[in-house]
């Protein structure tokens, strides 16, 4: 039986985290934006008292991408998201497993958000952050590490969230997983609509993109606009002296079908686009959520298409596959206990001979508990590669102080190293290793210093008015 636990405490904190070059991606320009930080105290049945943590962007404009709110006011959603979601798990007394908390929260905090018209994605951030740290703590209190801990279902995940699948589909993912977690993750060097692409500091600049073999190319909804682009990254991509892979990446800019259309057909006819399309493995989340979840795809479908905005509950990748997406992504920040049972349906429809699979995208995650968590994550769940972007648009550890940076560096020497500039993220041969991911807790031996950040700030955006 996995283990039981009580609730204690949950302190929610942030950290500015300005970045050393814009991220542009869809309709916004990202400069500067909090870093969140969750800290849990609990009560393991018959064991004592642990902490977990884990961190998180509350990046803008991303989880909620309506028009007539400023960045600011999305951010607000998330810390809003973040208290309806911190109150709801308090509220539930007594000894439960990490799994029954995440189910018995779920459904009441999508319908107290959505009567705060916040969307069902920046809903789920709350839940996810808290399910998180809660793992950490529950790990640390009986002494193993995440990939164990998964292996035999230390949370309890089942499928009454996934009618779909039975309790033998999740055991069994759990399983394999254990048996063949990846022990590198190949990086996906991001280029953003605002990142320099020819020359010194380009795209096929290797001090640039650390040697990355895959990259992932944003999109901004204008097929001709996108294409030209598109074709002056591709004559840089060719010039590198090995094999790559690229992806696309919509963001919702796509307006309909008939626009992405426009994109592929270009993209199939056009031979200057040949280094993008001879290597293009899906294109990521091309049209708005709303339209991607009531609209088949048709004779597109003969490309690979992924969800990842739309991916905002246990339902939308079935729903999603049926529309003929053959994939769907894996964010920590939209819940690893989502990532686990949308993993399990992959295993149990390529028992069905369907040919479908999880992706590994970032959200900016920061060197530490965030990169950490989500790599471990993507280990869990055999990724080859994964979008990584946190080391490419901020400087290091950014604003965390000097000694958090190196406690982090002494306790995983294989994620981390100081080459004169400070500590900065370790890749090798394009890859990131995770050997050092395998100790108590979720992926990590250390946790951020606590003095050194303040408490989560107060929404101010009307959300009484907007809803």
């Amino acid at each position: 039986m996995p283990p039981r636990l009580k609730l204690r405490e949950i302190a929610l904190f942030e950290r500015p985290v300005h970045f050393a070059r814009p991220f542009r991606f869809g309709a916004v320009t990202v400069n500067a934006t909090p870093q969140l930080f969750v800290r849990v105290e609990i009560e393991v049945e018959g064991k004592g008292t642990a902490v977990g943590a884990s961190a998180e962007m509350m990046v803008p404009k991303w989880f909620d991408k309506r028009p007539e709110l400023s960045p600011a006011q999305t951010v607000d959603g998330l810390r809003r998201s973040l208290q309806i979601a911190r109150g709801l798990y308090l509220a539930q007394t007594g000894f439960l497993t990490a799994f029954d908390r995440h189910a018995g929260c779920v459904g009441a905090q999508v319908a107290a958000c959505a009567k705060e018209s916040i969307p069902a994605l920046a809903a789920a951030f709350g839940p996810a952050e808290i399910d998180k740290a809660i793992l950490d703590a529950l790990l640390r209190g009986v002494e193993t590490n995440f990939f164990d801990g998964m292996a035999s279902n230390i949370a309890g995940i089942d499928a009454r969230l996934s009618p779909d699948l039975d309790e033998g589909d999740i055991e069994r993912f759990l399983v394999l997983a254990h048996q063949h977690r990846s022990e590198r993750v190949a990086i996906r060097h991001t280029v953003g609509l605002d990142d320099k692409v020819e020359g010194d500091g380009g795209v096929a600049d290797p001090k640039q993109n650390a040697g990355a073999r895959y990259f992932k190319l944003k999109l901004g909804g204008d097929p001709e606009a996108d294409a030209a682009r598109l074709i002056r990254i591709g004559s840089q991509l060719a010039m590198l002296p090995h094999h790559y892979s690229v992806t696309l990446d919509g963001n919702e800019q796509y307006a309909d079908l008939s626009a992405l259309d426009a994109l592929v057909d270009r993209l199939e006819r056009d031979s200057a686009l040949e280094p993008i399309i001879g290597s293009l493995q899906y294109i990521e989340q091309p049209l708005p959520r709303d339209i991607t979840q009531r609209t088949p795809l048709g004779a597109l479908r003969r490309r690979d298409f992924i969800i990842d905005e739309a991916d905002d509950s246990y339902d939308a990748w079935p729903t999603a596959y049926k529309l003929g997406y053959s994939g769907v992504s894996s964010k920590s920040c939209k819940g690893l206990y989502k990532s686990i049972v949308n993993a399990a349906r992959m295993i149990a429809r390529d028992m069905d001979r369907a040919e479908c699979f999880m992706t590994g995208e970032d959200l900016t995650c920061q060197p530490g508990l965030a990169l950490q968590q989500d790599l471990a994550l993507g280990a869990l769940l055999c990724l080859e590669h994964a979008e990584r972007n946190g080391h490419h648009y901020v400087d290091g550890f950014g604003e965390a102080p000097a000694a958090e940076a190196q406690a982090f560096a002494a306790a995983h020497p294989d994620l981390y190293a100081d080459a004169g500039q400070g500590i900065r993220l370790s890749i090798r041969d394009g890859d990131l290793l995770t050997g050092s991911l395998a100790t108590p807790g979720f992926a990590t031996s250390v946790h951020p210093n606590w003095s050194a950040l303040r408490p989560l700030e107060q929404p101010t955006s009307p959300w009484e008015q907007l809803a």
